[in-house]
């Protein structure tokens, strides 16, 4: 079994800003970059393998070489690789928008649907993120605010602080607001309905796409529900505090003081996104910004290095 990091595949959306350049050393030409796929085996964008013999092959071409058991006994149900995990450094206001459920997805678009987690890294004094409504609204009333423009009235603003936690279910309305760094654990899905989008316009000079019809079907008209404060557990070396879990991923946030021994079984592999600190897994080096995957059945590993880190498995 073997331990790698990940180059990661990036996307210069138009809202995107230069901290994944300027604060986590990410290596891209793109002027803004405003997500790196850290762990993706989706088509629009594959992270790769960086080390080892395997160096160069994408993450789907390395599973495919060493057989779907490297992700574990818990991947078995889905039929693709179940998660994707990005960085998201959003310079300005992300677009009102929502995501269909697996049933209507498949349906749909042909893919899963989208359920996901934000983990705030950092943000600007006063940032706010847009997450749910304010009172449960009739499709009727949804309609009409989505047509003259008026659906910033009744959605609800969060102001938001460095390590909240957002547990957003599929068919949530939501926004990311400027000046916020994320990372984001999500099915592997790139199915986003766009409902309002400030008036913008794309890199051709036209209002970008809005998705209204789809986003009246599958729209969740209601406050968004709340998700429970966990537990953080002092263990040897190191604290674990889960963020969230659900059918398609666990996750934790862990914060390393010098050294943390793990497991990674033969349910899962295990996922390593380190937002501070440096230092190595089992001899493989890393720093913040960076990527490591631990295949399943890999047993114990250690973490050497202070250093923060987002623990994902499925």
């Amino acid at each position: 079994m073997a331990i790698f990091r990940l180059s990661p595949a990036f996307k210069d959306y138009l809202w995107g800003g230069t901290r994944l350049r300027d604060d986590f050393g990410k290596e891209c030409d793109f002027e803004k970059i405003a997500e790196s796929w850290e762990l993706s085996c989706h088509k629009d964008g594959q992270s790769v393998v960086a080390d080892g013999e395997d160096k160069g092959l994408t993450l789907t071409q390395y599973i495919e070489k060493h057989g779907k058991g490297v992700l574990g006994s818990d991947c078995e149900r889905f039929e693709n690789f179940p998660i994707l995990i990005k960085l998201i450094d959003a310079k300005d206001n992300l677009s009102v928008q929502v995501h269909p459920d697996n049933e209507y997805a498949q349906r749909v678009e042909g893919e899963y649907g989208k359920t996901e987690m934000w983990y705030i890294v950092d943000c600007d004094e006063g940032a706010e993120l847009l997450y749910g409504f304010k009172s449960e609204i009739s499709k009727d009333e949804f309609a009409s605010r989505i047509a003259d423009n008026t659906l910033l009235e009744v959605t609800q603003s969060v102001p938001v602080h460095k390590g909240d936690v957002f547990f957003i279910k599929a068919g949530t309305l939501h926004a990311i607001g400027k000046g916020i760094l994320i990372a984001e654990i999500q099915q592997n899905s790139n199915t986003t309905y766009r409902i309002y989008d400030y008036g913008r316009v794309g890199k051709d000079g036209k209002p970008r796409e809005l998705h209204v019809e789809k986003a009246k079907d599958v729209t969740k008209l209601a406050p968004a529900e709340p998700y429970p404060e966990q537990e953080t557990k002092h263990l040897e070396g190191y604290t674990s505090k889960l963020l969230s879990k659900c059918e398609y991923f666990t996750t934790s946030v862990l914060d390393i003081e010098n050294k943390a021994t793990l497991t990674a079984d033969d349910k899962s592999f295990n996922s390593l996104l380190f937002l501070e600190g440096e230092g190595d897994v089992e001899g493989i080096p890393f720093k913040k910004g960076e990527s490591v995957f631990i295949t399943a059945s890999h047993g114990e590993y250690t973490i050497n290095g202070k250093c923060k880190a987002i623990l994902t498995t499925v």
